[in-house]
């Protein structure tokens, strides 16, 4: 929605970094300051805090988090998940999805501005240090176009050895996500011809984000983030965004001495909440795509209002509907239907937590060998089973048929072991009497056990003479 009826919408046909000609339009943010940037710097220490120190986390010794792609190996807070628990991982992002929309719908974007990594990395760090070696907005300016001296080669020197330093310690915890902290150690303490591939994917992740956070930067969130995009059909009218306050604020007009202000808005046209705009659009033209809520606008606008003796909230969290009609958030049916939804998926995926199975067994007759006669009138199967251990627990596993009445032979000992976060297989006969076989189509159940505790059923097909 626009701040004036009159107001041009040419804005929204281009992004605020780009110029008609395509050439990027480098962004000197001014360095924000006030009471959410304050609140903003502390949720950031706690989410660095977290992101750096989980890969140090163990679990009875093992990661709190990994997500070993290559392996296809994944531990969630101590927990491991196999291959075989790709429904929970389907569940577990659709659950995700979910949320982001409701969430979304509700608060617009203050996920972008306040807890995504490439805004809490961009803003919280790497601006910081911007800020420390080359000064505020202005003086970026005047470094920038200044010809070089030693002054600047030392400072952009200094700044951009900072900035990959950062790259390859953000770089490092990333793989330490993926390969764990020990092996990472190992790549790190042992000499590079060891480990030719991490340290190959450890400099190739430290370039990457050297390249976003020192050129690409706010582009990602405009350019390439697909959440972004997806505002458009997000958002409405009763979202909560940071949003201008077009009736109290126009008309806008400078403030003169002496001069008759009493026909102006509350807006003075200082463009500071365009000067401190990380992305480099104007909040008074409305929601638009680049804005990531990130509020600095709100604390610039804030103390230019306690300066004019103004109330503050001219630009704020609130609503379209808010400003145009003064109506409070309402809970909408699409709200109704994302909650319901985000519940029903939530409650889906914590039942199957709670009762997935620390293994998961998998019995199939072999192949290609038919049922034997015994001695006694007995019939014979042969089967495969494959035994997998979803936990760090070792397991002696024991089959014992439940139905029909018969029993169970291993091939190879009586128990099968299998090692924590490990697999093992066997083969097995079930000899059941001619006098439990009636029809052409037998289900075996098979309870597998350990010790006197049953994990799981497996039900199979057993041939017989009457097949």
């Amino acid at each position: 929605m626009n701040a004036r009826a009159d107001h041009s919408e040419n804005f929204r046909d281009r992004v605020a970094t780009i110029d008609a000609s395509g050439k990027r339009i480098w962004i000197y943010p001014k360095k924000p300051s006030g009471v959410l940037y304050n609140a903003r710097t502390v949720v950031s220490i706690i989410l660095l805090a977290v992101l750096f120190g989980a890969p140090f986390i163990k679990i009875h010794g093992q990661p709190f988090i990994l997500l070993n792609v290559v392996e296809r190996k994944f531990i969630l807070f101590g927990i491991p998940f196999w291959p075989q628990d790709m429904h929970l991982f389907a569940l577990a992002v659709l659950a995700v999805i979910v949320f982001i929309i409701l969430f979304t719908s509700v608060l617009g974007r203050i996920w972008c501005g306040w807890a995504c990594p490439q805004t809490v990395f961009m803003e919280m760090v790497f601006r910081r240090i911007e800020y420390w070696i080359e000064g505020d907005a202005h003086k970026q300016r005047q470094l920038d176009r200044a010809p070089w001296s030693k002054e600047k080669i030392f400072k952009k020197f200094l700044k951009h050895s900072l900035f990959f330093g950062i790259s390859f310690l953000i770089g490092n915890t990333l793989l330490a996500y993926i390969i764990g902290i020990d092996q990472l150690w190992e790549i790190v303490t042992d000499p590079p011809q060891e480990h030719i591939a991490g340290l190959s994917m450890m400099l190739l992740f430290s370039g990457i984000f050297y390249g976003i956070y020192a050129r690409f930067r706010e582009q990602v969130c405009t350019m390439v983030c697909p959440y972004g995009r997806l505002q458009g059909v997000l958002l409405d009218a009763n979202t909560i965004v940071v949003a201008y306050d077009y009736h109290r604020g126009e008309p806008r007009g400078k403030l003169r001495k002496g001069q008759d202000t009493t026909h102006l808005g509350d807006c003075i046209d200082c463009r500071l909440c365009v000067q401190v705009c990380p992305t480099g659009i104007d909040i008074r033209n409305g929601t638009q795509l680049e804005c990531i809520n990130c509020t600095a606008c709100i604390d610039a606008c804030n103390r230019v209002m306690e300066k004019i003796n103004r109330p503050r909230g001219l630009i704020r969290f609130t609503s379209m509907d808010a400003i145009e009609r003064g109506e409070g958030l309402k809970i909408t049916s699409r709200i109704i239907a994302y909650s319901v939804l985000f519940v029903v998926v939530t409650g889906l995926l914590t039942y199957l937590l709670l009762t997935r199975s620390p293994v998961e067994t998998a019995i199939l007759r072999t192949p290609g060998v038919l049922y034997q006669e015994l001695e006694g009138g007995r019939i014979q199967n042969l089967y495969n089973v494959r035994v997998v251990n979803k936990s760090f627990r070792d397991y002696n596993i024991q089959l014992k048929l439940l139905k029909p009445r018969g029993e169970i032979y291993m091939v190879a000992g009586q128990n099968i072991r299998v090692p924590g976060d490990g697999m093992a297989e066997s083969a097995f006969f079930i000899r059941i009497p001619r006098s439990e076989i009636s029809g052409d189509k037998i289900t075996v159940v098979i309870g597998v056990f350990h010790g006197s505790e049953l994990l799981e059923k497996i039900t199979s097909r057993f041939v017989s003479p009457e097949d």
